[in-house]
């Protein structure tokens, strides 16, 4: 007989504040560990120079895209689960796991493929010059083959958080992220048999911890102690189930692909100033993308607490959590931003050292878009209380509204119409965060964004297609 699940804490009744932050800490500290795997690459790689970091940036917002593109999959398995485990339908919690992650893997290994014949034409429209095209073309080949894994741990990781457990992939995260550093060296510039690979060693230490990552997670989840209980036989396709988590992913992949091509066509902006401004954009842009993992955080563990309470049919507390993360998200992010501006230097000297060109163009890029890290705040987290709901569309609306009608037309004109020349694309940060928030706010505070997603999460079409055992149980 397999184990029960243990019981995990009930989300949905006691202190909306404490149970918020219960949930957010660890999930931020989790993303910067994630987000750790860039940043120890980007550590090793910069100690290759100005031309590897450059090389790496340019390959970063392609590698973004296919990994969004599975990400909004893993976003509508963590709110079906969050649903589901709110309403207390276990059996359904379970079967909603086991269905996402065979669509999250089928999807891995297409895009794989299709990714590793299409990376020199990606370059090549990226803009990449012949002195950073092989060692470009070498590390993001690599990390394609990896995309099986990375997407195989996002959604380990946002299926428990469907269900308030994030302290394990925390855990897990924390040990693979010291191992990444000690292999990165290892494989960027050999020892002993292990030859070096330069720029793609830091993409082929990163996949193998990222591989131990999936291992990890599986034997989590088919254990069952953690709130969701897997079997090789709930992996058997069931098509309304798959179909319902496609419909509701579609949109939160769509956000997320749109996010991730605004940052390869500014890649492609910054690229036609030269190498240094690329290297420049490569090396601000990580140390802003770490700026907002608190609001990236907190708007994922809204979205969680969201979507419990709507799974209990308690939706003024879903409504009074979300106001609360808007409060949380914006202080954090005001405080932030302050640090940011003020320890600009040493954060750029992390990345870089022995170019003063690159390094006081970045100060000046970090400290222009940390300006408006706040607003940010206000954005995401909307964003995560409407996919709480089930309301993936209107999040994918702001999303796109902030990166296609604010960021990229004001970064193209200010860089290539007035005397800012390449800060242009620096300030469209300030003038994109501005804009989205305002209108964020005021489609929260207005609209009635939650009143058509109350229905039963998975409704009866896909109840009535789940394992005959599992009815019957």
């Amino acid at each position: 007989m397999p184990p029960t699940p243990a019981a995990r804490p009930n989300l949905t009744q006691g202190p909306i504040l404490q149970s918020l932050l219960k949930l957010a800490w660890p999930i931020v500290f989790g993303n910067v560990l994630q987000t750790g795997y860039q940043l120890v690459d980007a550590f090793w790689v910069g100690r290759l120079g100005a031309k590897a970091v450059a090389a790496v940036a340019v390959s970063f917002p392609v590698n973004f895209l296919l990994i969004a593109l599975g990400s909004g999959f893993s976003v509508a398995g963590s709110v079906l689960v969050a649903q589901n485990f709110g309403a207390r339908h276990q059996k359904m919690v379970n079967h909603v796991a086991s269905q996402a992650l065979v669509l999250e893997t089928v999807l891995a290994l297409l895009l794989t493929v299709g990714a590793h014949f299409a990376s020199p034409y990606i370059l090549h429209l990226m803009g990449a010059g012949p002195d950073i095209f092989e060692p470009a073309n070498q590390f993001q080949r690599v990390l394609f083959w990896g995309l099986t894994f990375n997407f195989g741990f996002l959604m380990f990781q946002a299926l428990m958080r469907g269900v308030g457990e994030v302290k394990i992939p925390l855990y897990i995260n924390l040990v693979t992220l010291g191992l990444n550093f000690v292999l990165d060296p290892l494989f960027i510039y050999g020892w002993g048999p292990v030859p070096g690979l330069g720029v793609a060693g830091s993409a082929m230490a990163t996949i193998i911890t990222q591989a131990l990552s999936v291992v990890a997670g599986l034997a989590v989840l088919l254990r069952g102690r953690s709130g969701i209980q897997l079997s090789f036989a709930g992996f058997r396709p069931d098509w309304a189930l798959m179909g319902r988590v496609f419909r509701l992913g579609a949109p939160s992949s769509v956000d997320l692909s749109a996010r991730a091509l605004g940052l390869s066509v500014l890649t492609t902006l910054a690229a036609g100033f030269g190498t240094s401004v690329l290297a420049t954009y490569g090396i601000g842009s990580r140390i802003i993308a770490l700026a907002i993992i608190p609001a990236l955080g907190i708007s994922l563990a809204c979205s969680t607490l969201v979507a419990q309470n709507v799974g209990a049919r308690n939706l003024p507390r879903a409504l009074q959590t979300a106001n609360y993360a808007l409060g949380v998200s914006f202080t954090t992010l005001l405080v932030l931003s302050g640090i940011i501006w003020l320890a600009a230097r040493p954060l750029v000297g992390f990345f870089l050292k022995g170019d003063p060109l690159v390094s006081e163009q970045s100060v000046e890029f970090v400290r222009i878009a940390s300006l408006s890290l706040c607003f940010t705040g206000v954005q995401q987290t909307v964003s995560g209380a409407f996919r709480g709901v089930g309301n993936t569309l209107s999040a994918m609306v702001l999303t796109i509204t902030g990166i296609w009608v604010f960021q990229f037309p004001v970064a193209w004109y200010l860089s290539h119409h007035t005397d800012l020349g390449f800060r242009g694309i620096w300030w469209s940060f300030v003038v994109a965060n501005v804009g989205i928030s305002l209108i964020a706010g005021l489609w929260y505070w207005k609209g009635n964004w939650h009143g058509q997603h109350q229905a039963d999460p998975l409704g009866p079409q896909v109840a009535a297609a789940a394992p005959q055992e599992e009815k019957a149980a």
